[in-house]
């Protein structure tokens, strides 16, 4: 199956998708308690898996590569509401603010967000977008950009450090 999913054939990846996708939805729900949720990481971790299905190296099973996705999804899932829920109450004002102050202040922050990450010097960019809009690990970093592991962590540090620096206002104090 994973030789005809390397060589695009819809039919392996169909396979694939059948087999593992309860699966999935099982492993991210068993986390993130929201079926709805899971139902989205378990589309998201078989998306990921077609679009990288040329260059994928497996060091273990599909089951358990797929598993793992699932559950790294579900993680960073959990930490972005986290992320969210703390900083909520920073840009919303108070709390008897009109929706459209609360809508304003969002988008805002967006920009200033999108701003803050486009002016990273360009391989503290690229590396923190597969980070974190692409999702890749730092080993896998590495190797798109052909750098070590060391040199993709010295990126990431600095384009978080640089993105705090440069999203301070937005930030809760403390």
């Amino acid at each position: 199956m994973l030789e005809g999913l390397r060589t695009g054939a819809p039919a392996a990846f169909d396979s694939i998708f059948r087999a593992h996708y309860a699966q999935l939805v099982a492993a991210a729900q068993w986390l993130l308690s929201s079926r709805a949720a899971a139902e989205d990481i378990a589309q998201d971790v078989m998306l990921e898996l077609w679009r990288r299905r040329e260059n994928i190296v497996l060091e273990t099973s599909l089951r358990a590569y797929l598993v793992r996705a699932a559950r790294n999804k579900a993680l960073n899932h959990i930490r972005h509401e986290r992320v969210v829920r703390s900083a909520s109450p920073e840009y919303e004002g108070p709390t008897s603010a009109p929706h459209a102050d609360r809508a304003l202040a969002e988008e805002e922050l967006d920009a200033a967000v999108r701003q803050a990450v486009r002016e990273l010097p360009e391989r503290c960019r690229e590396a923190f977008q597969l980070s974190r809009v692409q999702g890749l690990s730092y080993a896998e970093i590495a190797q798109v950009l052909g750098v070590s592991v060391k040199t993709v962590e010295a990126h990431m540090g600095k384009a978080l450090r640089l993105l705090r620096e440069r999203l301070a206002p937005w930030l809760p104090r403390g």
